[in-house]
């Protein structure tokens, strides 16, 4: 099977969404993730064995780009989390959201969200990567924004959608440079070439842009707010793209540069210090939060950094952590995502001050939770003790810094754990706005499931190792042999795990005063990068305003002056960077009498400035266009000189018909300062083009091009004229498009003329 099928697949299921849904394919809907998913997993056989599968397709030949796919373990690991979670996803979101009207549409930008993430990480192609990583951007901030009305969603999408697409443009400028270091753009070749980019002096720099984009897109600090925001979207989007798809692609993204960068120095240097920072960060966020949601949202900060700073390590056992705690983290956070949704729906709050007792009235809920709560405090016998195992091995292989964020960030999982599962469901009933209740259903089976595979997985790790280990292969970029197991015999893991436990019980005892004490620290919400982004957009609209201001003043005079100032000054520095004083000047023993055309045209434009009335200007200026085209003439272009005659004969004409017609008092109305301002740019502007056109006239000549159209221009164009057959041959779409906009300036007029005229005749009629 063509994985482009699945891809695209996916595409036209999300197109044809809206009408399916309407006609009441809801729950059904969640064949299409189930589907996908059973075709991912047909490919089990060869990618468990080892074998990578590669599929390419042509799509810009002449640029070197093709839609090359690549199914190895790390993305098939993915492909079976998004589309797995994302059968869940579809028959919890149809009961969660029924009666909406707006349905349809959720379900349209879900699926191509799938795809779009589908899409990415399997991409062999740095530029198709980019293409679909800019496509979950993109529904992603449609998802989010699901309730345009709501403020606080449309504000939660912009956050988003404006952090990942800047980080986006860091990731295009870091995919420009690794093309041109490692002379392909396809992540196979890259990652063979890790030792050559090594000692490239561009790789310092690719790794910075690559890790900013991965950084905006998997929240780490100090560009995690969006995260936390984006809880403002319905749950469905919370448990999909905050627990194992969009926010889990930049891991993905470092994850699978790893081989090719992480010999480089300054991969772990930044890496790792940003891991931790976004270790801290969301511990203290999630301790300070009550809201369900933004709990969650903040412990996935947390795991978010600890995937980053597990990459960054330099440790034999770093790809194994990396693949299995990505994999406990996906099961269990999407599971107590919709846990938090489903106590939403029954009681009418996410508040967990506010809940307690829930475990009475919602049975089936509450075993769902406490196998996820469970795994999440990383306890036996489940397969997030396995990840926690393996986190604090490879934290004990590095300095301590590392080991004691890490036992801090396991702590803040204990707690949270604690506090969604133990607080809400076993503490002291309080009252709800509503009464608290199962859901049906299609609405427990997505979270149960995954909560089971927790623990069957804990049980049984042999059984996801056999895709873990390939997985654990293309992060470290050589084979990697797996042996997970719950037990390992006394070990400072063991005693780290008891330490957590312990610790974390102790926190979630002093829960309630913690967290009040964190939420009382206005510093945070002040100083806070939430704040700070709400400055830099408020900032960045106080300089549009200003530049507004300076520039769009409504004087042509000013548009032109600021133009040619503009151009002269990049023209100036690009001629001295790139060394082009060195001007080849004429020979002057050879001149003739073409010198006068020259110095008649310096006279002329004297002639104009000095110019006493409009009438003078205009014949000036015609004086001019007519000595140009006697320059043609000269140099033998009759055509150009015969179209310039014309034109200047024609211009001359319209202006003094116009300028007879026109209340004009007088020629130049400028103060002296002004033309004192204007002469120089005028004066500066004429000296660096003069500059230019000599730097021009000292480049050696490629003929190529003239011999290509001399050489062409009988057999394929049918012409004899070269210019001529180059501007209607050649170059026939754009003079085409220049005699389009001739047309529409020539409506415009049109328009504005008979505008003038029907309110002169309305005037005329009124009086």
């Amino acid at each position: 099977m063509m994985l482009a099928t699945l891809v695209f697949s996916t595409f036209a299921a999300g197109f044809v969404a809206p009408a399916l849904v309407r006609r009441g394919v809801t729950h059904a809907f969640a064949l299409v993730p189930a589907t996908l998913f059973l075709a991912f997993l047909s490919w089990w056989p060869e990618v468990t064995g080892g074998e990578v599968i590669l599929q390419q397709h042509a799509w810009i030949p002449s640029l070197g780009v093709s839609l090359s796919l690549r199914l190895d373990g790390l993305s098939l690991l993915f492909a079976l989390l998004i589309t797995g979670i994302g059968t869940g996803i579809y028959l919890y979101a149809a009961s969660y959201l029924r009666g909406s009207t707006d349905l349809p549409r959720f379900f349209a930008f879900l699926t191509l969200f799938m795809g779009a993430m589908l899409g990415a990480v399997l991409a062999d192609d740095l530029i198709a990567l980019l293409v679909f990583w800019e496509l979950t951007s993109l529904t992603s901030f449609l998802l989010i924004g699901y309730e345009p009305e709501k403020a606080a969603s449309r504000r939660a999408a912009q956050q988003g959608l404006l952090i990942t697409v800047a980080g986006g443009l860091c990731l295009l400028a870091g995919i420009v440079l690794l093309g041109t270091a490692a002379g392909s753009l396809r992540i196979t070749d890259i990652l063979a070439q890790g030792p050559m980019l090594l000692g490239h002096p561009l790789t310092p720099a690719i790794i910075v842009l690559v890790a900013l984009g991965a950084f905006a897109k998997s929240a780490q600090a100090p560009l995690h707010a969006w995260l936390a925001n984006a809880m403002a979207a319905p749950t469905p989007v919370s448990a999909f793209l905050h627990s194992a798809t969009m926010v889990k692609l930049g891991v993905y993204l470092l994850a699978r540069m790893n081989p090719a960068l992480g010999e480089h120095p300054l991969w772990s240097a930044l890496l790792v210090p940003v891991g931790l920072l976004t270790m801290v960060t969301g511990t203290l966020l999630a301790l300070r939060a009550s809201d369900l949601k933004r709990v969650l949202a903040y412990s996935t900060v947390v795991s978010l950094g600890t995937l980053v700073m597990l990459i960054g390590l330099p440790h034999p056992m770093a790809a194994t952590a990396v693949v299995t705690f990505l994999l406990a983290h996906a099961l269990y956070k999407a599971s107590l995502f919709m846990v938090a949704g489903i106590v939403d729906h029954a009681t009418g709050t996410r508040d967990a001050s506010r809940l307690g007792g829930l475990a009475r009235t919602m049975p089936v809920t509450t075993l769902v939770v406490v196998m996820a709560g469970l795994s999440m405090a990383g306890l036996p016998p489940f397969v997030g003790f396995i990840g926690k195992e393996l986190i604090y091995e490879v934290a004990l292989g590095g300095s301590w810094w590392p080991l004691a964020v890490a036992l801090l960030a396991n702590v803040c999982m204990v707690v949270v754990a604690g506090v969604v599962a133990g607080r809400c469901f076993f503490g002291t009933a309080q009252p709800t706005p509503s009464a608290p209740h199962d859901p049906g259903a299609t609405m427990w089976v997505g979270p149960m499931v995954l909560a089971a595979l927790g623990l069957l997985f804990g049980l049984m790790p042999q059984w996801p190792a056999a895709l873990l280990a390939p997985a654990a292969s293309a992060v470290a970029g050589h084979g990697v042999e797996l042996q997970l197991s719950l037990w390992h015999g006394f070990t400072p893991m063991l005693a780290l795990s008891g330490l957590t436990l312990a610790l974390g019980g102790v926190a979630l005892a002093c829960w309630p005063a913690l967290r009040r004490r964190l939420a009382g620290c206005a510093s945070i919400d002040r100083w806070g990068t939430d704040a700070a982004y709400d400055q830099a957009i408020l900032g960045l609209q106080r300089v549009a305003t200003w530049q507004t201001r300076r520039i769009q003043t409504g004087s042509l005079r000013r548009y032109l002056g600021t133009f040619f100032a503009f151009t002269a000054i990049c023209l100036l520095l690009t001629l001295w960077l790139r060394g082009g004083f060195a001007v080849a000047w004429p020979d002057w023993d050879e001149v003739g009498p073409e010198v006068a055309l020259p110095l008649l045209l310096v006279l002329a434009s004297a002639a104009v400035l000095r110019a006493a009335s409009f009438m003078a200007g205009i014949v000036t200026a015609g004086m001019v266009g007519f000595l140009v085209a006697l320059t043609f003439l000269y140099r033998g272009a009759p055509d150009l000189a015969f179209t310039q005659f014309s034109v200047e004969a024609l211009a001359i004409v319209i202006l003094l018909a116009i300028v007879g017609r026109m209340p004009f008092h007088e020629v130049d109305p400028r103060r002296r300062s002004e033309r004192q301002r204007d002469a120089v740019i005028a004066a500066g502007f004429g000296l660096v083009a003069t500059l230019v056109l000599l730097a021009v006239v000292a480049t050696p000549f490629d003929a190529r091009l003239s011999d290509f159209f001399r050489t062409a221009s009988v057999p394929e164009a049918h012409g004899r004229n070269l210019v001529n057959v180059i501007i209607v041959d050649f170059r026939a779409l754009d003079t085409l498009g220049e005699i389009a906009v001739l047309a529409l300036a020539a409506l415009a007029a049109a328009a504005v003329i008979s505008s003038v005229r029907a309110r002169q005749a309305d005037d005329q009629e009124s009086t």
